[in-house]
């Protein structure tokens, strides 16, 4: 998929989740973080392609994509495996709480919003024609549904015109259908 799909399905995979396990306490620093996370965690899954729009966020970024380029050897390896939603796991459990300001930012919301974009990376990924090694280091791909041909091509018309207008859609409808909760969420902030 695209990078904009990702960031989108990460935004509706966030907004849904949020909406069924609403977050006790969130303030405004928390909001913007935890959205721009979800982002991240979004494109995470891509470190290994210098084409990632991750790179462009980072002063130097190109070099740095150039150097995990060849570090992963292949796109779609690691980072798109359990064994890599772990790593992640891991790796933000330990910088997170070295980053971040536990006084103005919860930092538990915004590890949960990273990680909720870089699982929707996979899961959207799986739908794709070149599906994903889930099973890293074994080198057999998963992919929805199972036979090839019908996943979507990515980049593709297929994703541009129903995949992408469908998420957005989804969000539209998902917010009118649970408008309350969302309400709540966001009531402390609005005061």
């Amino acid at each position: 998929m695209t990078s904009r799909t990702h960031d989108v399905f990460a935004f509706a995979s966030l907004v849904t989740l949020a909406a069924y396990f609403p977050p006790d306490k969130l303030n405004t620093t928390t909001l913007l973080v935890s959205f721009v996370g979800s982002i991240v965690g979004s494109l995470l899954p891509d470190v290994d392609q210098v084409s990632n729009r991750l790179w462009d966020l980072i002063p130097a970024g190109h070099i740095v994509g150039k150097i995990f380029d060849k570090l992963f050897f292949s796109h779609r390896g690691i980072s798109h495996s359990f064994l890599g939603v772990f790593l992640v796991y891991k790796l933000l459990d330990w910088v997170l709480l070295k980053v971040l300001n536990p006084s103005y930012i919860n930092i538990q919301i915004v590890f949960a919003s990273i990680m909720i974009g870089f699982i929707s990376h996979l899961v959207i990924d799986a739908f794709t024609e070149e599906g994903i090694p889930i099973f890293f280091p074994i080198k057999w791909k998963v992919g929805f549904p199972p036979i090839k041909s019908w996943r979507i091509k990515t980049g593709k018309w297929f994703e541009k015109f129903v995949v992408f207008p469908g998420i957005i859609l989804y969000l539209f409808w998902f917010s009118i259908n649970h408008q309350k909760i969302l309400i709540n969420i966001l009531k402390p902030i609005v005061k």
